[in-house]
């Protein structure tokens, strides 16, 4: 079927005016941590509606449970997906990428940012505001009180690392404890699934371990031993820059040595039972 060259005409016209639109809009350099927290949000959105869609047709158990417990069955599953992703965008930036490395002479490394590491922080803190309406929604079955605090501070700190641009490097280590986020989930899983005594579970338990004691303790030490060796840049940072450097990790640090205690406890009776 022929297409006259004025429909031709007509739909390149359009293509271009919608190129430009995200060019000079939804992709310009103002407008990226915006369109990047709502990218964000609509990633979740559809991540959600996939776990939900996926566990009714392939998993038996999900068909079986409460209401309640499928609202957190897909919540957790967006929440793995987030881990996943924002986990690979802070092992890049921290370790492989050459932003934030000392042999970089671009400036302090404290006000280091660039578009990837804005966009990576912006689809955080779209996962952030989701999953915390969800909490507030549905609290305190999705979470209670150290959810509350750990999920504030963790938005505040990283909304304000994507629109100052100051201490990013800092944001991206401990956004790397996210990669205790699937185990964590997993567990809920096979719990939920009535497999507490499997030998999946207790692999499981030792995955959480191992994953809480290098991203929430080991990585963190590191994070402070690094802030302290820089701490003639980090106090170049706005006053509350310096605020969020040294309160967030500190309270996150207590928090996870805290959860770490009862990981330990858990996974000595998950042993003793098999011994």
């Amino acid at each position: 079927m022929a297409v006259s060259a004025e429909t031709v005409m007509a739909i390149k016209t359009y293509q271009n005016q919608a190129e430009a639109l995200v060019k000079n809009y939804f992709l310009a350099d103002p407008f990226i941590p915006y369109t990047s927290v709502l990218g964000g949000i609509f990633a979740c959105k559809v991540v959600y509606d996939l776990t939900q869609l996926i566990s009714t047709f392939y998993i038996k158990t999900y068909n079986g449970l409460t209401k309640i417990q499928r609202i957190e069955w897909n919540n957790r599953g967006m929440s793995t997906i987030h881990a996943i992703f924002i986990t690979a965008m802070s092992l890049y930036f921290v370790f492989w990428s050459d932003l934030f490395s000392d042999q970089q002479h671009t400036g302090l490394v404290t006000l280091r940012s660039s578009q990837l590491s804005i966009v990576g922080l912006g689809v955080s803190i779209g996962y952030f505001f989701v999953d915390f309406g969800m909490i507030f929604l549905y609290y305190p079955t999705l979470g209670g009180k150290e959810y509350v605090i750990h999920h504030s501070l963790s938005t505040i700190a990283v909304a304000y690392s994507m629109l100052s641009g100051e201490l990013q490097l800092y944001t991206y280590m401990c956004l790397i404890s996210e990669v205790t986020t699937p185990e964590i989930n997993m567990r809920w899983y096979l719990d939920t699934a009535g497999l507490k005594r499997s030998a999946a579970y207790l692999i499981n338990g030792l995955a959480i371990f191992l994953a809480w004691l290098m991203a929430r303790i080991l990585l963190f030490l590191y994070l402070f031993y690094h802030i302290y060796w820089h701490y003639d840049q980090v106090i170049q940072m706005s006053l509350f820059g310096c605020l969020l450097t040294f309160l967030v990790p500190a309270v996150l640090f207590t928090m996870n040595l805290m959860w770490f205690g009862k990981i330990i406890k858990g996974l000595k009776k998950a042993l003793a039972k098999r011994l």
